[in-house]
């Protein structure tokens, strides 16, 4: 009896075991979830200028002009400052949406409230931003 020689059979072969080893390196792969079930809202308060810790007012006056989500903690309180960047008027206002604890971290919402229809505005460019003081936290800030 005479035996064919299947050259393929190794390739075959070499790409079962390959698809093989990827498979269970993959398995040992995961991605972390994030719990975002809510355990309960935040308490916050929300600051004047004058109240923030000048190291963090300092940070913010520097970014001011673009868009930027920041955390800030002295070991005591947790600040979240959220700013929108340059806008050509005045009369912005930003409303909190939530804040509030998870099993693994803090969700804080915000959104930019432009200037109602047929309010007088000062044509002159504003940077809106919010700052928050809540307790101490280690958990990471997510925000929304």
């Amino acid at each position: 009896m005479k035996t064919i020689n299947f050259p393929g059979r190794r390739l075959v072969f070499f790409i079962s075991v390959v698809i093989l080893l990827l498979g269970i390196v993959s398995a040992g792969c995961g991605v972390e979830e994030t719990d975002s079930q809510k355990l309960e809202d935040l308490p916050y308060t929300i600051l004047e200028e004058k109240e923030i810790p000048q190291e963090f007012l300092t940070v913010i006056e520097e970014k001011k002009e673009n868009i930027f989500k920041l955390t800030y903690s002295d070991k005591e309180n947790l600040y979240i400052a959220v700013g929108y960047g340059v806008q050509n008027t005045g009369g912005y206002s930003i409303s909190v949406n939530q804040c509030y604890l998870t099993k693994n971290a803090i969700y804080f919402d915000t959104t930019l409230l432009g200037p109602s229809k047929g309010e007088k505005v000062n044509e002159v460019k504003s940077y809106p931003y919010l700052v928050i003081k809540t307790k101490y936290s280690e958990k990471s800030v997510v925000f929304e």
